[in-house]
């Protein structure tokens, strides 16, 4: 089974490698998703808005290494 998360930001190039905290924040909403899940964090709710997807409040979550708790969402459709 799959898990997956998703965030919008900033991105940096690293040696050739994409990287950054927009990167870090990525992986660690996808660390937080649960099997055959895809959570998103509140920058791509918001940013998403009107394109017809639909979320489900998935709570505020500590995301490792990054500074205070942070607000995800599920994908319902």
């Amino acid at each position: 089974e799959v898990r997956a998360g998703v965030h919008t930001g900033e991105c940096d190039l690293i040696d050739g490698k994409i990287g950054g905290l927009g990167v870090v924040i990525g992986a660690r909403v996808g660390a937080s998703a649960g099997a055959s899940e895809v959570l998103v964090s509140s920058t791509v709710k918001d940013l998403t808005a009107g394109s017809g997807l639909m979320f489900e409040d998935a709570g505020e979550h500590e995301l490792k290494g990054i500074p205070d708790r942070w607000h995800l969402y599920r994908v319902v459709t």
